[in-house]
């Protein structure tokens, strides 16, 4: 079995074609003709997957965020690229392509939710999903979505006082950084837009325009890439030995203030 045999199956699951103009999904270390039989997949490849798929004799790592995001001039040996680099470790990543093919499907089933439109067209292919439903409280929706995630922390503005108290039920959904298409979401009448990375100032649209918007984080919204694809891959590839990488985690801690 070869990287072009893993990159094939991809690309006819999430097309390297749709990913956006700014970005480098596809092979971004390694070569198309190397063996592989161990495969490790993490949302991001850090130093520490790195390492961990050469200490396993990993030949190849599935990443959603590309390794190599922009143009390297110097290729310094201890930097991630250059472990990967010497260890022999490939890397196929496979970020807008499938956040326009799978990811937003996958959100919205893992939260329950069912999805009817999209959010907006962008090269070709449909960005995030809008969702009708019976309706929930803002704070129901954010408890849903921590238990679906695993959140520990799941931010959203407050109704402000113009707003009436009726439930949310049309909800928009776009993993990762989606705050920028709160105008979309607004054109399409929705209630409550759940996405990660909210700035200050989306906030604050939000709160003035009578929508809730909830982060529930980029790495919660996107983790879900990993168990995707691992079981995809296990069922295409039986001869491969296919693993979530053990230092795929959120990189980030939280600290949380208990008043009594």
């Amino acid at each position: 079995m070869k990287i072009k045999d893993i990159y094939d199956h991809i690309n006819s699951v999430a097309p390297f074609c749709l990913q956006e103009g700014y970005d480098n999904s596809g092979l971004c270390i390694g070569s198309m003709g190397y063996e592989v039989k161990k495969i490790l997949v993490a949302l991001d490849c850090t130093i520490d997957v790195a390492k961990e798929a050469a200490e396993k004799g990993c030949e190849l790592i599935v990443t959603h965020h590309p390794v190599i995001f922009h143009a390297i001039k110097k290729l310094d040996l201890e930097s991630v690229a250059g472990c990967l680099a010497a260890s022999r470790t490939s890397v196929i990543s496979a970020h807008t392509n499938f956040d326009s093919a799978v990811m937003n499907d996958i959100l919205c089933e893992r939260l329950g939710l069912s999805p009817s439109d999209i959010i907006a067209e962008e090269n070709g292919a449909g960005i995030g999903c809008i969702c009708d439903t019976e309706g929930f409280a803002p704070h129901e929706l954010a408890e849903r979505i921590a238990a679906a995630l695993g959140n520990k922390v799941v931010r959203y503005n407050r109704k402000n006082s113009s707003a009436d108290e009726s439930l949310l039920r049309r909800i928009a959904v776009c993993s990762g950084s989606g705050g920028s298409f709160l105008n979309d979401v607004l054109a399409k009448g929705c209630d409550a837009f759940i996405t990660g990375d909210v700035k200050h100032d989306v906030f604050i649209d939000a709160y003035n325009s009578n929508i809730v918007i909830y982060d529930a984080g980029h790495f919660h919204t996107e983790n879900i890439f990993c168990e995707y694809m691992k079981n995809d891959l296990s069922s295409h590839f039986p001869e491969a030995e296919v693993s979530i990488a053990e230092s795929n985690f959120d990189v980030l801690d939280y600290f949380l203030e208990v008043r009594g």
